[in-house]
């Protein structure tokens, strides 16, 4: 099931990689993060290639609801309370420049963006968002209350970031990465120092960016711990009404929405990959209840990484691997993550210093409550006396009857009903 973006779009192809290369910096994954990498250090005069395991975007850059916003649900109190309000200041900072990067790529790039108010509702919790109202005066964020957000169902308020954006982001990333020097259908199969093999040949570089969705090298970096992944499902909509804005639950399995070219973009229904979940049946039913006028005219599927505390993983891969980095635990908010990952390891790529390096640093403490919960989660299902199983680390799978696959509900593999597999850490198809 193809979304509204990959329907709209003409990508261009890329032949694979044939042999062997030596490049200065090599970027493993195409999706947002990965091109917007390789498109940052070829406008610094870097050479460097980008290796895509199928094709460009495929997975979850092409499935996003495109939100460009430095309110990432309401997190900031969360940062406050756990790395401090200068931390936090600093998070929504580089955040927000990245909107503001939009902003001025866009202006030269056709790719219908369009300035936006973000709202973060709850139906439920008043007193988180006074909480997050606190935090953000504290940072100094210009954000305000909105007592009655024009949402089809009663709310106990929303808070508001003011001219964020949306956008269409495979117009945008096919309109930059054209002159890049890509390879689709190579995928890293293997990684040792300096070097990256592929099933037609081996890459030689003297920096490595794992831009992969999921850290895919296990013996590195404990990512198998600290991260786990969740999936969430969207409806595009025909005859629905234009929100004025953009909107988001502040709860993991609530909904949200935005408009795009006379569409209603309905998204909701999550749940962690490898567990049961409202789908699109939950989102259908919204839909008939709301909107009883409107027309499904598509529907798709994201899967998004989640870090143990609110803040993804940029920098160094693990403590023992100079020269090897990563980004991943977007928690859902990959536009303007992909933007600064990419800012932050252009930046290390080239020896350069960069302010937030601290800030995201993928060694930093993983003593959190979700890490309890990822260990359970894992303990629980790899003694599971079931088939099939993970090759990734070996963990039971799960039948997802709404999609058609099987999901691993301890660092979110998936696969066709054939083995095929369709999203990582797992890096090869499974024998079914």
């Amino acid at each position: 099931m193809e979304s509204v973006w990959s329907k709209t779009a003409e990508f261009p192809e890329f032949q694979p990689l044939e042999g062997d290369l030596k490049t200065g910096v090599l970027v493993i994954g195409g999706g947002i993060t990965g091109i917007l990498c390789a498109w940052m250090l070829r406008r610094r005069g870097v050479d460097c290639a980008l290796i895509e395991a199928g094709r460009l975007c495929g997975g979850t850059t092409g499935c996003t609801t495109a939100k460009i916003t430095s309110q990432h649900g309401l997190i900031y109190h969360r940062l406050v309370k756990e790395f401090g309000v200068d931390a936090a200041r600093l998070y929504w900072q580089v955040q927000e420049a990245a909107v503001g990067r939009y902003r001025e790529l866009c202006r030269d790039v056709p790719c219908d963006f369009e300035e936006k108010d973000n709202f973060v509702y709850t139906p439920d919790h008043r007193a988180e968002l006074e909480k997050e109202l606190e935090a953000l005066e504290r940072i100094g964020a210009p954000a305000r209350f909105v007592r009655e957000p024009p949402l089809p169902f009663p709310t106990l308020g929303a808070v508001c970031f003011p001219r964020q954006g949306q956008f269409h982001p495979l117009k945008f990333l096919a309109a930059i990465v054209r002159e890049l020097p890509v390879y689709e259908h190579t995928r890293a199969l293997e990684w040792e120092p300096g070097l990256v093999r592929t099933q037609r040949g081996t890459v030689r570089a003297e920096r490595i960016i794992a831009a992969t969705h999921f850290p895919f090298i296990t013996n590195h970096g404990g990512y198998f711990l600290k991260l786990y992944q969740h999936r969430s499902y969207v409806l595009a909509l025909e005859h629905g009404p234009d929100m004025g804005g953009m909107y988001v639950d502040a709860s993991e399995t609530g909904m949200s929405f935005r408009n795009y070219d006379g569409l209603l973009l309905l998204g909701g229904g999550g749940h962690r990959t490898g567990k049961k979940g409202g789908g699109w049946r939950e989102l259908e039913d919204a839909a008939r209840k709301y909107y009883p006028h409107v027309k499904i005219v598509y529907r798709w599927a994201a899967q998004d990484c989640m870090s143990l505390d609110g803040a993804p993983y940029v920098g160094q891969y693990g403590k023992s691997t100079p020269g090897l980095y990563t980004a991943s635990g977007f928690n859902k908010w990959g536009m303007t993550g992909a933007m600064t990952a990419a800012e932050l390891l252009t930046d290390l790529a080239i020896g350069r210093e960069n302010l937030y390096t601290g800030i995201f640093d993928p060694s930093r403490t993983i003593l959190r409550p979700q890490l309890a919960a990822n260990m359970l989660e894992s303990a629980l299902n790899l003694l599971t006396p079931t088939v099939p199983r993970c090759p990734h680390m070996g963990c039971a799978l799960k039948y997802n009857a709404q999609e058609h696959t099987w999901d691993c509900p301890c660092h979110g593999s998936r696969f066709a009903e054939n083995g095929k597999v369709l999203d990582g850490p797992a890096n090869g198809d499974k024998q079914m």
